[in-house]
């Protein structure tokens, strides 16, 4: 039942912050309070990482945006590979975030082997996966979900570290949101997806979270929703509102 899996906030800063706004959004965190029921991570910029964790309360998890296939090696201009995540107190990876599929052009492949490495360093992945516009007006969510969360899971052998986030392209910094309803029929279709492919026990426990334009003004009736576990948040994580959607589930 979605009230045994922990709600989970995430905030992706994207490619924003200098060190004096970075040390404003650490104030709100800091001072929160945040539901201590909500399991929050932030993904500052990889150059970041090391200062956010340094400053920030422990209730708070930190997280890459993304990062390289292998640990280490010659491969200029790559910033950050899990090992290096960790070594600077990171718990998580974002992966498969569209502006990394469609704006980088990474390949459902190269997503899925950066999601087995991750894992292989212990560390927890954000999968991403969500339709374009064209792909919605066109029924074929289910289809695009689907496939890319094919592509995940055929490279996870334990579920426990993996977080599905679903979040259609077409919301993502758009001010157009998914209503809540659907969010909720994806969502449910996701669970069905695993498990059917996966496990009902993987299908009941994982997190499905929503992502795109998320803010304060809709985040408690997203939250509502019963396959609704929580929220990967873009611009409003930037901002003194991210503490009120961390605190979408509190009475």
């Amino acid at each position: 039942m979605a009230n045994q899996r922990k709600f989970f906030v995430g905030g992706n800063w994207k490619l924003n912050g200098d060190k004096q706004s970075v040390d404003g959004i650490i104030k709100f965190l800091n001072d929160g309070p945040l539901d201590e029921n909500t399991e929050v991570v932030v993904s500052p910029p990889a150059i970041y990482l090391d200062y956010v964790r340094g400053k920030l309360n422990n209730n708070v998890a930190t997280s890459a945006q993304n990062c390289y296939k292998v640990a280490k090696g010659a491969f200029t201009g790559e910033i950050v590979s899990a090992a290096m995540a960790k070594d600077v107190g990171a718990t998580w990876i974002i992966l498969g975030h569209s502006e990394r599929r469609h704006v980088f052009g990474e390949c459902d492949e190269l997503i899925g082997q950066k999601t087995k490495y991750v894992l292989e360093e212990g560390l927890g992945v954000i999968a991403c996966i969500g339709e374009k516009l064209e792909e919605r007006e066109s029924n074929q969510t289910n289809e695009v979900v689907f496939r890319q969360t094919s592509a995940f899971a055929a490279n996870i052998s334990d579920w426990s570290k993996v977080v599905l986030a679903y979040e259609p392209v077409w919301a993502i910094g758009t001010g157009k949101v998914a209503s809540p309803e659907q969010a909720q029929e994806v969502h449910a279709s996701l669970r069905k997806w695993l498990a059917d492919n996966v496990s009902a026990e993987v299908a009941q426990k994982t997190r499905i979270i929503y992502g795109g334009s998320v803010s304060a003004g809709n985040c408690k009736e997203l939250g509502t929703k019963p396959d609704v576990d929580g929220f990967l948040v873009g611009g409003a994580s930037l901002k003194p509102d991210f503490v009120q959607i961390i605190n979408a589930r509190k009475a």
